[in-house]
This record gives structure tokens, sequence and C-alpha cells, in this order.
């Protein structure tokens, strides 16, 4: 699967077959949380929210990929990213973009 933050892929023909997303919710256990609410106490990253958006932003975009697959697609165009706070320690990370299928 193709997958591609450009609106087109240069010297490809396709159809668009519509919008594929991919989501999760992540949160850190009480131990990290508690342990990153005192770094912020003192400033810098926090890598374990890091790490958790790394995860999500893996996991988001496996099911994007799959959903397009189920699709029929072969790659995804303009694809894109976002995330949001759900809850004190949770975060949502969704994957975008516009499954479409090479036709030359």
């Amino acid at each position: 699967m193709l997958i591609v933050t450009t609106e087109t892929i240069p010297g490809r023909r396709y159809e668009v077959l519509g919008i594929a997303k991919g989501s999760v919710v992540q949160s850190k256990n009480f131990g990290k949380d508690f342990m990153s609410a005192m770094k912020t106490l003192v400033g810098g990253e926090i890598t374990a929210y890091t790490e958790m958006l790394d995860e999500a932003r893996q996991i988001a975009s496996g099911r994007m990929a799959a959903q397009a697959e189920a699709m029929g697609a072969d790659a995804i165009v303009c694809m894109r990213y976002a995330s949001s706070s759900v809850m004190q320690g949770a975060a949502e990370c969704i994957a975008y973009g516009t499954a479409v299928r090479f036709t030359d």
C-alpha cells in the first residue's frame, strides 16, 4: 500500500474510492502518567507521551491502510494525522486520507 501526503502521485492515474481512516485512543498506565505529571514541574520532553503518540500513529495508520485495502485501494493520497486529548492522560489519534485505485 502506497501512502503519500501529497495531493497526487506524479505519473499515476487513479480513481478515487473515498475516505479511509483509522483511529485509536491511547493512554499510559497510572505509574507512567504520575511520573509524567512530575516531569511537568521541571520541564523538558515527556518521553512517555511521545512514545504513546508514536505508537498511536502506527496503530491508526495500520487501521487506515486496512480500511483502504478493504475498499480495493492501491494507495492513499493526501494522508494526514490529527490528535486530540480525550481526558487526562489519554489521547485520540486519527489517520485519514483518500483511498485510490490505479487505472494505468
